[in-house]
């Protein structure tokens, strides 16, 4: 790729930048949050087109209009916003588009190879089930599947670890090794410094949409790369108070529910959080945590079991009634349920607060001060946006994630419901984000913190909980669990 620029309204994304991939090699993009490494792979991948530059393959200048003519290049990616019909099945999804199938392909065939490279590679999913009922987790498998079974040359990886468990994002990593073994290559996004150097030969690094530096993955360290990506010294553990825990904020006792399918994915669960306290959450996606953040925050029925919010009872109640009882909640699909993409930065900041004063009154918004406490809210979470009136489809997924904490956050009336709140973002916004999960308890909130990644959880839990298929297997104090207890807990044996 050689001198790309591509601009958006209000936003130069990529400025004249130039990158070198060679056969067998993996390559790391950093950069913070909107420092234009999406921007950069959806040109390689065809969704863009660049306002400058050129694009080469095996020594031939290409255009390339299209996803399909970066397939027929061996051009493939993983989005990090997946690319999936939910309406159709796995199966179906992973053939989607594939020029060199008979009119009526043959599923069971198709299937079969599906089952095939799910349990060679380890990336478990039923490939007739609905994306629908997929977990994110199950949905990112099959962003990964689509690329082995298409036979991509080239793999464009977008944040592909972000709901893997540390030995799934291992089997991923062999998954590479096979293929640059054989001569394909890859460009691997991440934020996450350990896969940097685990993953990649070399490092490139983004910001503000140019390129500031460009190093040998094994003549450089994390502490450097940070520092080149955020342009200051992060921290990589932070300092957490003892905790104090108050009051019985959250009560949950003997829940059951069932997930998408009608089958059961709650099994008698039953937890406390207290006043000034995080609970984590632990557990391989798809084992009944989207399911337990969805009951407690009136999103999905149960069948069993009851859910308390301090004194309030809010089993099968509304959302809203969870809402009024100090609930906020940040959900693990940013733009299908945490963000309406086709409305303004400002106004998705004040779904929370709009019924009342001083952003609105008796039905009426009040705009001015909305704008107002968007900006407030923009300065205070760093939320990279050309204008509080920027539609928030256009924010890079970092500043989309940041938009939803600075509302959820501000209007938390007593407990925040956290799921995967750092998944993509990048060290800085995540030092961030972390640090303000620790205030949040601080200050005397519950937090219920849902996450995949095991460092997180040890690092700001005061106890973590393992589900495994919609049961807890044990609740440990975070300074005693040891990534290879929690790891067990995972794979079903209890505590």
């Amino acid at each position: 790729m050689r001198d790309i620029t591509k601009q958006f309204p209000g936003v130069l994304a990529n400025d004249h930048v130039s990158l070198e991939l060679y056969p067998g090699e993996v390559l790391a993009l950093l950069g913070e949050n909107g420092a234009g490494k999406s921007t950069l792979m959806n040109i390689l991948v065809g969704l863009y087109r660049p306002d400058e530059g050129e694009i080469v393959v095996r020594g031939r200048k290409v255009e390339i209009h299209s996803p399909r003519d970066a397939a027929a290049l061996g051009i493939g990616m993983v989005h990090q916003n997946f690319m999936l019909v939910e309406t159709m099945t796995v199966a179906e999804n992973i053939i989607l588009g594939m020029s060199d199938l008979p009119f009526k392909p043959d599923m069971e065939a198709v299937n079969a190879r599906i089952r095939e490279l799910s349990a060679r590679y380890n990336l478990e999913v039923d490939p007739t089930a609905y994306i629908w009922q997929l977990s994110v987790g199950e949905q990112q498998r099959v962003e990964i599947l689509k690329l082995i079974y298409r036979g991509a040359e080239i793999l464009i990886l977008d944040e592909p670890t972000a709901v893997l468990t540390p030995q799934e994002a291992e089997e991923l990593r062999r998954v590479i090794r096979l293929m640059t073994a054989e001569g394909k290559a890859a460009i691997f996004i991440t934020h996450k410094m350990e896969e940097v150097m685990a993953f990649s030969q070399r490092v490139i690094v983004l910001a503000r949409g140019r390129v500031v530096a460009e190093k040998r993955t094994a003549e450089t360290s994390p502490q450097e790369l940070a520092q080149l990506m955020v342009g200051r010294e992060v921290l990589f553990r932070l300092e957490k108070r003892a905790c104090q825990p108050g009051a019985v904020v959250l009560d949950v006792r003997d829940l059951t529910a069932e997930n998408d399918k009608g089958l059961p994915a709650l099994r008698g669960i039953t937890l406390q959080i207290h006043a000034g306290e995080i609970l984590g959450i632990a557990g391989v996606a798809g084992n009944g945590q989207r399911e337990l953040a969805e009951a407690i925050t009136g999103l999905r029925k149960v069948t069993g079991g009851t859910v308390h919010i301090g004194p309030h009872d809010v089993t099968n109640q509304p959302p809203l009634r969870a809402i009024q009882a100090g609930v906020s909640h940040i959900p693990e699909d940013r733009m299908g349920m945490g963000a309406v993409g086709n409305m303004a930065v400002a106004d998705n900041l004040a779904m929370k607060g709009y019924r009342q004063s001083p952003l609105g009154a008796g039905g009426v918004l009040r705009h001015q001060r909305i704008l107002e406490f968007a900006r407030r809210m923009i300065e205070t979470f760093r939320i990279a946006t050309p204008s509080p009136q920027t539609r928030v489809k256009f924010l890079s997924g970092g500043n989309l994630q940041k938009t939803i904490l600075a509302r959820e956050i501000t209007a938390c009336g007593g407990l925040l419901v956290a799921v995967h709140p750092t998944r993509g973002l990048d060290v800085g916004a995540t030092e961030a984000v972390r640090k303000l999960l620790l205030e949040q308890r601080d200050q005397g909130a519950a937090v219920l913190l849902i996450s995949e990644d095991l460092e997180e959880l040890l690092a700001i839990s005061d106890r973590i909980a393992v589900m495994f298929e919609g049961q807890i297997m044990g609740i440990v104090p975070a300074e005693q669990a040891t990534v290879e207890a929690l790891g067990l807990m995972m794979a079903g044996v209890r505590s």
